[in-house]
C-alpha cells in the first residue's frame, strides 16, 4: 500500500519555521507534495533522506511553485502540461511509476472580483485534457489544491460564498466535468455525507478557531483505481499554513 500526502503550504520557507520538517517525518508518506512553495531554486535546502526531490518554480519570485518528494525513483518527470502559456507558475509536477502517473497541481485562483476567471476556465479545459491524455497509457493520481469547493457540503458558509472565488457556478462546473470524466473524489468516495471538515480556513476573522472553512484539497483518481482505494483523510489538526494536508492511501 502506499500513502500520499499533499500539503498547500502557503510558502515552504514559513513552514519549515512552523514545523514542516516534524510533520514531514512523522507522516513518513511513500510519495508527499505541496503547493504553493512560493520559492526560487536555491533558496531552500531540505535534506529529506531516503526521498528523491523534483521541484518546479514560477517564474514570478515568491509565488506559486510545486514540489513532489518520494521514495520510489519515479520512471520519468515532467514539469508543466506542455502549454507555455500555462507553464510560466510553476503548477504541475507529473512522476510516471510502473502502475500509474501520479500528478500535483496548484490551480490558478479566481482572485478578488473574478479577476482571473476567465484565464481559470482556459486553464481547466487545457488542465483535464491533460489529465485524459495521461490516462490513456495509465491510470492517474493527481491531488493538490485545487481552488474549489465542489458542494455546498464543502464549506461552511455557501450561501454568503456563491459568487466568490473558489464557489462559483464556472468553477463548480468544471469540477464536476472532472468527475463526469472518469475520476473519482476520493475524500467524498469513502466519506459522502461528512460534514465540517475543511482544509483551508482564511487567515481573517479567525476562521480556523470557528472552522469556517473550505475543502478545496483534493486526491482524485482514475475510475480504474477504485477498487484499489483504501482510505483518504483530511488532517486538520496540522497547523504550519492556512491549508492542512490531504492524505491518500491506495494499493497500487
Amino acid at each position: 500500500m502506499k500513502k500520499m500526502i499533499s500539503w498547500n503550504v502557503n510558502g515552504l520557507r514559513a513552514c519549515v519555521q512552523k514545523g514542516f520538517l516534524d510533520y514531514f517525518k512523522e507522516a513518513d508518506a511513500d510519495i508527499f507534495c505541496i503547493q504553493e512553495s512560493k520559492l526560487q531554486e536555491g533558496q531552500i535546502e531540505l535534506d529529506l533522506e531516503g526521498y528523491h526531490q523534483y521541484w518546479n518554480y514560477a517564474k514570478k519570485k515568491g509565488y506559486s511553485g510545486t514540489a513532489v518528494f518520494s521514495k520510489e525513483e519515479p520512471l520519468t518527470v515532467a514539469y508543466g502540461i506542455g502549454i507555455e502559456e500555462h507553464d510560466q507558475e510553476g503548477r504541475v509536477i507529473t512522476l510516471e511509476f510502473d502502475t500509474y502517473y501520479l500528478v500535483t497541481v496548484y490551480t490558478p485562483n479566481s482572485q478578488n472580483e473574478l479577476v482571473r476567471l476567465p484565464y481559470r476556465m482556459e486553464w481547466e479545459d487545457a488542465f483535464l485534457a491533460y489529465l485524459k491524455g495521461l490516462e490513456k497509457n495509465k491510470p492517474v493520481i493527481f491531488c493538490g489544491d485545487l481552488n474549489v469547493a465542489h458542494k455546498e457540503i464543502d464549506l461552511k458558509n455557501p450561501k454568503t460564498n456563491r459568487k466568490n472565488a473558489g464557489f462559483t457556478d464556472e468553477e463548480r462546473e468544471k469540477f464536476s466535468r472532472v468527475v463526469e470524466s472518469g475520476f473519482i473524489d476520493t475524500y467524498r468516495y469513502f466519506y459522502p455525507e461528512q460534514e465540517g471538515i475543511y482544509s483551508w480556513w482564511s487567515y481573517r476573522f479567525r476562521a480556523r478557531e470557528k472552522n469556517a472553512g473550505w475543502r478545496i484539497d483534493y486526491f482524485c483518481v482514475s475510475e480504474s483505481l477504485k477498487d484499489r482505494l483504501v482510505d483518504a483523510g483530511i488532517h486538520t489538526e496540522v497547523m504550519g499554513s492556512d491549508h492542512c494536508p490531504v492524505e491518500l492511501q491506495i494499493e497500487v
